[in-house]
């Protein structure tokens, strides 16, 4: 970090990212110094940030909600993944797996758990104030007409890019409001109608033109309409069926899972028999078999062809079905739907189990035990869901590959005809909410550009700062104290209240009090730290007092043989090595960024200022000026 008059100077690293960044060898025999300019090395030391789909700069916006600013922190928030309400009640939450908290905590206890950073986000979402004013500033009309098929979060969120810069969005959906399988396939007791009302509409008062009730019928006469980019964004509508003996006999009481959630949603169902079977053992499936307990079933059970590992389900929606009486039955694959004159009595089952050959692959082995037998009233069938664009004309350009997705070039989104883009569950098939919008953000940045006459392939890269925290000789701007605290539990409402209405939200939240505790058992991740050889004087203090023995002054050698010879061994290949250039005896400084506090002590002790505390901060280009080719150009000639 260079240093002016004014103080710290922020450092802006433009250069396009490269996959690699762990250390390069030399010669096969010692490892080269650690190129942190690279926007991707930092990035991939913020775990939480690194797995998010769409990046979002998680412990920027915790700390702010340990400041209690919520509007700043839901702001940051809405920039990257544009529905913090939504996402903080539904997320799969791909950032707390990978969340550090749970890593340095290994050996305190048989589980440790990551930061609650879901939860947290909709901390800022249920407190923050009046953000309309905060929308960005719609620029002049540019000319150019856009149409999104399907009023989902990837169609959203390329509505909400594209707005602001002078398109005409247009976005057709068949439902009369948006928000897609965000509100036809969550149901009210996990996310209420007002927050997806909330959301959608910030993104609908940026002038977006909504065509509800609307649904597209035809490729071709949709590209008739004189559109200049059309983005397809409708989801994957369709769900996968049963096809064992007694499936069409039984018809009447045998339902597709997403389509008995859009009806339950909309209010066309509103009671279920007593016995109800869910088939399936995704989120779908929890989501069903919890609707059903709410609606009248009094004996609901799921039954999955997997073991309870396998599942697909998120971790914490099996134990929330559990906690609500629900039984999940692992290894029953469904042999016959049982029916007495077209009404269903039951189902059968072959009970199985799992092998596994050398190269891990599963095999369903019958036990040879006798088949299972349940009676029920009705079963919904959540096995699955898949693609389906019977509005797509095959004569109009556009090529699908033999699994029936579009073939779209890489990370660009566009489809074989060149104004055509897919984003969401559209494009590489189901998926989650957070994937999507990360899907809208690129396949904007290609729309713009596209229509710009910039080749979408070239992708901009991101911007990174990095920005001194000192405030003083052992003072800095973020709080650096580790807290021991275990992960807090989110209060629920009374079973017999959430029970008895679908429609009563079942987690309350964390109150402020909770929130900052919560917020504080974040290790800042993004706070770096950054190594100056020159300074350094070889005095071994940061050895001496760091607590987790992360930092090693030793001889180079190649990364294998210098894992085993740190203070403690780095076995976690997954994380980097941070490796300095020679220093005076000959040494290098090694550190392992695996299970690093972030806590500065390091900095602290380091009597010549050789250890600094940097923030780190990447904005990913989004569609703009900013992502143009003009935009280099710019900055070379300046």
């Amino acid at each position: 970090m260079r240093r002016t008059e004014s103080g710290p100077e922020r450092l802006d690293c433009s250069a396009p990212v490269a996959p690699p960044v762990a250390p390069r060898l030399v010669k096969e025999t010692v490892l080269q110094p650690t190129n942190t300019s690279r926007p991707d090395y930092f990035h991939k030391v913020v775990d939480c940030q690194w797995a998010c789909p769409a990046h979002t700069p998680v412990p920027e916006y915790i700390r702010l909600i340990g400041q209690g600013r919520y509007s700043d922190a839901y702001m940051i928030n809405w920039v990257s993944n544009v529905f913090p309400g939504v996402l903080g009640r539904t997320c799969d939450r791909p950032c707390e797996p990978a969340c550090r908290r749970g890593r340095v905590e290994e050996n305190n206890g048989a589980a440790p758990e990551p930061v609650a950073i879901c939860r947290l986000k909709r901390v800022a979402a249920d407190n923050k104030t009046d953000v309309k004013a905060r929308m960005p500033a719609i620029a002049a009309p540019n000319g150019k007409r856009v149409a999104c098929v399907g009023a989902g979060p990837a169609s959203l969120t390329v509505a909400r890019d594209l707005a602001p810069l002078g398109y005409e969005v247009t976005v057709f959906d068949g439902e009369a409001k948006a928000g897609g399988f965000i509100r036809s396939q969550i149901p009210r007791f996990r996310l209420p109608e007002s927050v997806i009302d909330e959301e959608t509409g910030y993104i609908l008062d940026m002038g977006v033109k909504f065509r509800s009730g609307e649904r597209v019928e035809s490729m071709r006469g949709l590209l008739k309409q004189g559109f200049d980019a059309v983005f397809v964004g409708c989801g994957a509508p369709r769900g996968r069926d049963l096809d064992v003996p007694g499936r069409r006999e039984a018809a009447e009481h045998i339902h597709i899972g997403i389509d008995w959630l859009a009806s339950v949603s909309f209010g066309h169902i509103t009671s279920v028999p007593p016995r109800v079977i869910v088939l399936g053992g995704g989120n779908t499936a929890m989501d069903c078999c919890r609707s059903a307990r709410r609606l009248g079933g009094s004996d609901v059970k799921v039954i999955v062809r997997s073991g309870f590992e396998e599942m697909k389900a998120s971790p914490w929606e099996k134990e929330d079905a559990i906690h609500e009486g629900i039984p999940i039955l692992n290894y029953h694959v469904p042999k016959s739907f049982e029916h007495t004159d077209g009404k269903l009595t039951g189902m059968t089952f072959e009970i199985v189990r799992a092998v596994y050959d050398e190269k891990g692959r599963r095999t369903l082995v019958p036990t040879g035990e006798p088949d299972a037998h349940f009676e029920c009233d009705a079963v919904l069938v959540a096995v699955g869901q898949e693609n389906a664009f019977p509005w797509i004309e095959e004569d109009c350009g556009i090529s699908f590959d033999k699994w029936g997705l579009p073939v779209l070039g890489k990370d660009t989104f566009q489809s074989t005809v060149p104004n055509v883009f897919f984003g969401g569950d559209a494009a590489y098939g189901p998926k989650n909410i957070i994937t999507a919008v990360a899907h809208g953000h690129e396949a904007a940045v290609s729309i713009d550009r596209h229509l710009n006459r910039e080749p979408v392939d070239r992708r901009p890269p991101p911007r990174v700062n990095l920005l001194s925290q000192k405030m003083g000789i052992h003072e800095w701007s973020y709080r650096n104290d580790v807290s021991g605290d275990a992960r807090f539990k989110v209060p629920w409402a009374k079973a017999e209240t959430a029970l008895a209405s679908i429609r009563v939200e079942v987690e309350l939240g964390f109150d402020a009090a909770t929130a900052f505790k919560e917020a504080s058992r974040c290790l800042n991740c993004d706070v770096q730290t950054v190594f100056n050889r020159d300074t350094c004087i070889e005095c071994d203090a940061c050895v001496d007092i760091c607590p987790m023995d992360c930092i090693t002054f030793t001889a180079n050698g190649d990364e294998a043989d210098l894992r085993t010879r740190l203070k403690a061994p780095a076995k976690n290949l997954a994380q980097d090595l941070y490796v300095s250039a020679e220093l005076k005896t000959g040494r290098v400084m090694v550190k392992d960024e695996d299970v690093c506090l972030h806590c500065g002590l390091c900095a602290e002790r380091c009597p010549t200022g050789a250890w600094d505390m940097q923030k780190f901060l990447l904005n990913t280009a989004q569609a703009g000026a900013g992502s143009r080719d003009a935009r280099k150009a710019h900055l070379e000639v300046a």
